[in-house]
Order: C-alpha cells, then structure tokens, then sequence
C-alpha cells in the first residue's frame, strides 16, 4: 500500500449529490476488507440534494483503524467533479506529499495552473469519458475507483473488478456489471501524472 510512511492511508472524496462519491467510497473499502485490509467509509452531506457538494471518506489499513473522525489530513483527495475546483477547496489539509486525483479531460499540467497548485502529486482522468463509454451514462464513481488503484497500486484493480462484480451480480444487469469493470480496468490504465 503506497502512503506517507503509515500504515493506513487515508482518502477524501469530493462529488456532488448523485454523482456516486459516497457509493465509490464504500465499494472501495468493502473490496480492501475482501482483500483482508480494515476499513472504513463514510460520508459528510451538507444540503442532501442532488448536486449538492457532498464529501465521503474512506480509511484502509493493515492495521486495525483507531481513528473515528473525519479524514481531515488526507493522503488521497479523489474529485469527481471539476466544476468544484472553482467553488471550494479541495486541497484542504491535503500532506505536502499527497495525491489529488481529478475527473477532467484536461491534462495535469493544464489543472496545475489553472488551481495555481504547488507541490502534492498531481493525476487526471477522464472518468466521465470512460463512463460513458462502457456505461452509456456520465457516472464517473467506479472509474475513479479505478485510477485510484492506478495511482497508489494499494490494491489490484483485476480483484476490485472481480469484487465488484461478485457483490452486485444480483442487482445490476450483466452488461451494467461488465461496464463497470472495464470502467475500472481501463481508469487504472489511463489515468496521467505530469
């Protein structure tokens, strides 16, 4: 598990309502509990209502987690919407050393100016882009997922995947199942640093 020295890494998801970040959070640390890691996940909602700018945390270690607060010193930020680059800060409390990983065609080098970003470890990733490629929808949750696991390689994309897989075979369709998959499969890959 990639981290800053510990042996828990901690992530932040920042979405809007319906966009699947608290979703992507729990799926995430239900597939590292699979995997024999400890977890946890949970969600902050401010105004619940679709749109609404929602957080959602997740905790993985190979430890059992003592910590029960909000992530507030995140190793990982994960953004599903880049709109929310210009309405909050989504690098608050993020380490020196940390990852921001964000949902935009646009290239790491472009979002670094355009946050005016120092330092911290910079993806991107065309999450909507793959959704609606595999999906037909602009869900952009389990792509995130995906790049994810290609940024930090704390768990193999192919056992998420199949973890995936396994745990919603009763309640989506195959084809929405296999999308899903290759969401993930393909975000792992396609995911840019600068």
């Amino acid at each position: 598990m990639t981290n800053t020295g510990k042996n828990m890494l901690e992530i932040r998801w920042h979405g809007r309502g319906g966009q699947g970040a608290v979703t992507a959070s729990k799926v995430l640390a239900e597939s590292a509990m699979a995997l024999g890691k400890q977890i946890q996940a949970f969600p902050e909602y401010g105004s619940e209502r679709q749109g609404a700018p929602i957080k959602a945390f997740t905790r993985i270690s190979d430890q059992r987690i003592m910590h029960h607060s909000q992530v507030t010193s995140p190793d990982v930020v994960i953004v599903l919407d880049p709109s929310l680059l210009e309405a909050i800060d989504v690098t608050e409390g993020l380490k020196d050393d940390g990852i921001l990983i964000i949902n935009t065609p646009a290239t790491p080098k472009n979002i670094r100016a355009q946050m005016k970003l120092q330092g911290r470890k910079l993806f991107t990733i065309d999450a909507t882009g793959i959704s609606l490629r595999h999906l037909g929808k602009a869900i952009p949750n389990t792509p995130m997922i995906g790049a994810l696991l290609g940024v930090t390689k704390m768990l193999p994309p192919e056992s998420v995947a199949a973890d995936f897989k396994e745990k919603f075979k009763g309640k989506f369709k195959s084809e929405i199942l296999e999308g899903n998959v290759l969401c993930i499969m393909d975000a792992s890959k396609e995911v840019k640093s600068e």
